[in-house]
């Protein structure tokens, strides 16, 4: 059997917190900023987790994570 790899784009987009969660960042932040509104962008600001239905997901690209 090969060895199972971790998906590199997913380990730099997550992090499982201690409790078992991923924290993940915002879309829609990167460009074409000057068309939103501040409020928009106020609200994108910083992380927030993954939903749990999309856990299954995660859980098959970061093998390793223990989730």
């Amino acid at each position: 059997m090969p060895k199972m790899k971790t998906k590199s784009g997913a380990k730099k987009r997550f992090r499982v917190r201690p409790g078992g969660t991923v924290k993940r960042g915002h879309a829609f932040k990167r460009h074409i900023l000057t068309k939103k509104s501040t409020k928009t962008k106020r609200h994108l600001r910083g992380t927030t987790a993954v939903h749990e239905t999309n856990m299954g997901h995660i859980a098959q690209m970061l093998p390793f994570a223990g989730l």
